[in-house]
Parts: C-alpha cells; structure tokens; sequence
C-alpha cells in the first residue's frame, strides 16, 4: 500500500532541489571588510599571503641555540647572550658559544639547532648538554606553512575561524566578500501568539519563525523580521510586495497547503508565480516555490517539524547558493536500524533518530519518540536524520539504514 499523501506529479527531493538550485542566482554585490568581522562570510576575490610564515627560522622550545657540530667535542657551550620573542639577539653565535632562546624568538646567526632546556645543565654561565640532540631540532623554518604570494582563500570559501587566523598571521586584515543576502521571514496563522503572552482557546505559540531565524542567522544571512500574520489576504499580500521590495529572497510559514484559510499560495500566484508546490518528501510535502518579480518565494508548511526539514533539505541549499557557496550535500553514514520504523512507499521519508557507536564499535541508530510533524520534542532530541528511499516500505531492526547527522 503506497503513501496516502503521496499524489501522482510529486517532485523528487533531489529533483526539487536541483530545480531550486538551477532558478536561483548569487548575490553579485560586494564588499571589504576586517579580517577579524569576516567569519561566516563568502570570499568574493581570492585571498593570497603577504609575506613567509613564518617570517623567520625561529625556536619551537625554550631552551638554547647551538651550533650542533659543537655537539661531537663534548665541552660545555657558554651562553653569550638570550633571544625573546619579539627581541632576537643581534650577534652571531660562534664555535664553543650558545644563545639562552625562548619559544618564538629568531634563530640567532651561527645556530642551527635549539636544545630544550630539559637536555641542558647550565652552571657558571656555561651549559652541558645531554641526551640526544639532532641537527635543527625544535627550529621552526621560514615559509614552512605559507610563502609569500600563496593563494590562502578561494572565491566562494565561506570562512572560518580557522581562515580568520590564517589570514590574519600572513597580514591580511581586509577581506572582500559577497554581500550579505536579506531574506524577509514571516509566519500566518489566526491561532499564533508570541512567546510570553497569554493563549486562548485554540491558540498556539509560533515556534517557527524564532527557529527560522535562529536557523538563518547561523547562515550569517541578514534576516528582515515581518513577524507573525493574521490568516488576511489582505496583510499577506502587503508582506510580500514590502519583501519583494526589500529582500533577496522570502520565507513563509504556513498557508501554503489547502485549507480554506491557506492564502499565502493563493496571494503569491495572483501576485508572482509558483515554479513547484507539492514534494515527495514526508514531512513536508505542502512546500512551495515560486517568485515575486524577481525575488525568490520559499513557502514552508505549517507544522514545526515540516517546516525546519524542508528548510534543511531543501532551503539551506539554495540560500547557500544565493550566498555565492557551492552547496555540496551533507555527508551521510550507514547505521544499523534498532528498532522497526513504519514506512509506505510514496515519499522519502526523514525520520528523526539518535545513533551512536555499539559495544563492537560500529553505528546504530534508535528513532525518536513519535514521528508526527508537529512533535518537536523528538527534533530536539534527535542528531540525525534517518533517511528512508521515497520508494522504500517499512524498515525492520537490523537493517543497514542511511542516516544524515545533524549540524
């Protein structure tokens, strides 16, 4: 017995994905920005070192700097001077001489080899040395990590804070980047109150657009906050044109389905047009796709967990996209299943589990609770997705299932 959501004309899930993907543009607009407010960002222009690094030969250990031929006579070394981090020692180091050197500090001329001051007995401002001691020990050599000129950044690189230290060490402390993308969010719904104020009979508070949100700004996208509106011809018509005015692409929540009270989809074709409405992906079938103008219309289901699935599956691909990123799919592992899962064919199906690493070290997962699009409780708990074939039945314990890790 097939899906009773599932419709005849249902796009696939890469099939939708693909289709957003192919419709949708990146931002073109660019600018300069710090090197230290640049996580998060997309490299426009591609980023290359300004100088060696490191800059000089310099110690990796507190200890002494030699000459390790010095080494074969056996006879103490006596220290002629000390090297610091940010102040070298001027002079050279020559036969039967050594430099007190500290973690940082330049490699004085002369030396070749830095002893850890463990492998030193220092007396009468002589040392000996003891252990074994090879030639260049502890010696940090000059352009080992990055040369001058090497390319650091590639356009399209969204950066880190790992990129943020790396080009800050090579001397870069402006970067170019993409603009930020706007994306205006509002969510519909006569029965939507805020968090914090009273409910009455039938209301709900709206968990979707916080969540979005939060979702969008983890993005480093700028958000445009239309709040929550009445289920109103009249006031989702007026949400969208300001957001086409003034955003790169649209958000909804709810009124995209077919209940009486569903305008958003209604409103978007009289006003734009719907490219796709209706995926084979459950849950999260009623999700739409359409343009205002020329602004991008992303129209999510109502219900809470439909609608974070279809952001991730289906929304954080094309904004990367718009951001000017290649989004590349999330990687995905194979678990075996613990417990049976109910599944008919119709729809790829995103169950919400937990999975984890068994006694013989290999990876199970668990489904989470009940599996209805408005128990966010199981979400919450969850940190993968398990991804059921849209062609696939039920799954039984024991089988080898494809689970998506979340972020």
């Amino acid at each position: 017995m097939s899906d009773c959501c599932s419709q005849p004309g249902l796009l696939p899930v890469a099939t939708a994905r693909e289709k957003l993907l192919n419709a949708l543009q990146p931002v073109s607009d660019e600018e300069c920005v710090d090197t230290a407010m640049a996580a998060g960002r997309i490299v426009a222009k591609p980023v290359t070192s300004t100088l060696d690094l490191p800059p000089c030969d310099n110690s990796a250990m507190d200890g002494y700097a030699i000459r390790f031929a010095d080494l074969q006579s056996g006879k103490p070394l006596e220290v002629i001077g000390r090297a610091f981090a940010g102040t070298p020692f001027t002079g050279s180091v020559n036969p039967g001489t050594c430099v007190r050197i500290m973690t940082g500090a330049v490699l004085p001329d002369g030396a070749d080899t830095v002893v850890m001051q463990e492998q030193a007995e220092a007396e009468g401002g002589f040392i000996r040395v003891s252990g074994r001691v090879s030639v260049g020990d502890h010696i940090r050599q000059r352009g080992e990590d990055i040369r001058d000129g090497d390319a650091l950044l590639a356009p399209g690189t969204r950066i880190t804070v790992a990129h943020i230290a790396l080009m800050a060490a090579a001397g870069v402390h402006t970067v170019t980047v993409k603009r930020r993308p706007k994306v205006a969010l509002f969510s519909t719904g006569d029965e939507l109150r805020q968090p914090g104020t009273p409910l009455r009979a039938g209301d709900i508070y709206d968990s979707n657009r916080p969540a979005l949100r939060a979702a969008l700004s983890e993005m480093h996208l700028e958000v445009l906050d239309l709040g929550t509106l009445p289920d109103s011809r009249a006031a989702i018509a007026e949400a969208l044109q300001r957001a086409a005015r003034e955003a790169d692409a649209i958000i909804s929540s709810g009124g995209v389905s077919v209940g009486e009270a569903d305008y958003t989809r209604e409103v978007l074709e009289e006003q734009g047009e719907i490219s796709f409405w209706k995926v084979a992906m459950k849950p999260g079938k009623p999700f739409a796709f359409g343009r205002l103008g020329n602004t991008p219309f992303f129209g999510l289901p109502g219900n809470p967990v439909s609608a974070l699935v279809t952001f991730y599956q289906l929304v954080v691909p094309a904004l990367t996209h718009i951001q000017g990123k290649t989004w590349t799919a999330p990687p995905t592992l194979q678990a075996k299943l613990q417990q049976p899962l109910k599944k008919k064919p119709g729809r790829t199906d995103f169950q919400r589990g937990i999975f984890q690493n068994d006694a013989a070290n290999g990876l199970v997962v668990d489904p989470v609770g009940l599996q209805g699009s408005h128990i966010l409780s199981g979400l919450a708990a969850a940190n993968c997705f398990i991804v059921l074939p849209q062609d696939s039945g039920p799954a039984q314990p024991g089988d080898l299932v494809t689970i998506e890790p979340l972020r």
